[in-house]
């Protein structure tokens, strides 16, 4: 048995210390600083002041919520059919694998604009390549409702597959040495030329004296910033409430998106715009599904044309969209500006264009504000792009030391990618 001293009083003097007992099951006892900060917190909670400042906070976000879902709320500007009878509109639109939806939306959608502006105002071209679904008789039945309709067109059908143009030769434009140790098809020239091709009417026609006003539309979207924009596009999304093209989307700032789900922005401009519900959001790139501009950049002397990273520079692991790109080099975007009209709100599936499309009220969902103003705000207070944008910049950097003359107006674009084509579809390498 340990023994130990304890002190006692007695009268006049000190006295010897009782002995006690101390067994193995004796502890000591201290007081941690977790619990002590855990009394302290509820001793807080308990008080006055502290009840006081959690019923302003609560008060404070109901009421912003509630602002917010108002502004969420409100229709859509009332599409001014009259008024566009005599505006000619460009629609170019690419298409692979996606039979199915031009038969159930699509055409639907192309036919009703028709009608809407005047069969004699619009020219659709179309351009689709290598299906192998029903891709090509869908859009044969479209072909032939738009002449039945008296709509000029040209509706192109390739049969060149992505395994056929991986075939060519790897040693022209679009070819990059990839980590997996041989040379592939990149992606993003592809696809630029595949959009340059859905031009080519609009220089034919432009020789013969006909001129449009925008190249491609929809009739809301005409309307955002009261019709003047160098571009106006819509909201898109496939997985909602995140939306799609995040390859494209870039904020007021030219960065990308602080969060896939809404407010969506870093940039104090395009975020306060879009809890506004502002139909014309600034922004510094978009495309989001659809997108209207004015024709007359893709007409001019040296005319606007979609392109890609030059192989040099993805060479580097970096890649950027040609759908971004455009908006880099088209003369109008410091004049007239990018906007995204979060009125206009496009669905790749019917579920999730329903989804963002309700026929009575907010297409946000109160908690989906709560969280996102807050996830926004912490994610600006804690997250710094600084480290990203340094691997990206550092390799432009790079680049353009190594020949005089490089130079890329789009590096608000550029991304820590690289994409290539594959059979079935695209990847990531």
């Amino acid at each position: 048995m340990t023994l130990i001293f304890s002190a006692s009083r007695r009268k006049g003097r000190s006295s010897p210390p009782t002995l006690l007992p101390l067994t193995e099951s004796t502890h000591f006892r201290s007081r941690s600083p977790r619990s002590t900060i855990r009394q302290r917190a509820r001793r807080f909670l308990r008080s006055r002041i502290a009840r006081l400042l959690l019923l302003l906070f609560c008060i404070w976000n109901l009421a912003e919520v509630l602002l917010v879902r108002r502004n969420l709320a409100t229709p859509p500007h009332p599409r001014a059919h009259a008024r566009r009878k005599n505006e000619r509109i460009y629609i170019a639109s690419l298409h692979w694998n996606d039979g199915w939806l031009v038969r159930q939306y699509w055409s639907d959608a192309v036919v009703g604009l028709a009608e809407a502006l005047g069969p004699q105002n619009v020219f659709v071209s179309v351009y689709e390549s290598g299906s192998w679904d029903d891709t090509k008789e869908a859009l044969q039945e479209l072909d032939s409702t738009l002449g039945r309709m008296g709509v000029a067109r040209n509706i192109t059908l390739s049969d060149v597959t992505h395994e056929e143009e991986m075939a060519k030769d790897p040693d022209g434009p679009g070819w990059v040495e990839t980590p997996r140790g041989r040379k592939e098809l990149r992606r993003i020239p592809f696809l630029a030329e595949l959009r340059d091709k859905t031009l080519r009417d609009l220089i034919k026609l432009r020789d013969q004296g006909i001129h449009f006003d925008k190249t491609e539309d929809v009739l809301t979207l005409l309307d955002t910033n009261d019709g003047t924009y160098a571009a106006a596009c819509s909201l898109d999304v496939s997985n909602p409430p995140n939306y799609y093209d995040t390859f494209a989307l870039r904020d007021s700032n030219g960065d990308t998106h602080l969060m896939q789900t809404w407010p969506y922005f870093r940039s104090e401009v395009s975020r306060n715009a879009m809890i506004a519900n502002w139909p014309a959001v600034p922004v510094k790139s978009c495309w989001n599904g659809i997108v209207a501009m004015q024709a007359k950049p893709f007409v001019s002397e040296k005319p606007l044309r979609f392109r890609a990273l030059p192989d040099s520079l993805a060479a580097l692991h970096v890649e950027a969209s040609e759908c971004c790109l455009i908006h880099a080099d088209n003369p109008l975007s410091q004049q007239l500006g990018i906007y995204l009209n979060p009125q206009v709100r496009v669905g790749y599936t019917s579920a999730a264009y329903e989804a963002v499309n309700p026929t009575s009220g907010s297409w946000v969902s109160p908690w989906q504000i709560f969280k996102g103003l807050w996830g926004s705000r912490i994610l600006r207070w804690v997250y710094r792009t600084e480290t990203r944008d340094w691997i990206v910049k550092r390799r432009m950097d790079r680049w353009m030391e190594e020949r005089v003359g490089n130079s890329e107006p789009g590096d608000f674009c550029v991304i820590n990618e690289m994409q290539v084509l594959v059979e079935n579809g695209w990847a990531h390498v």
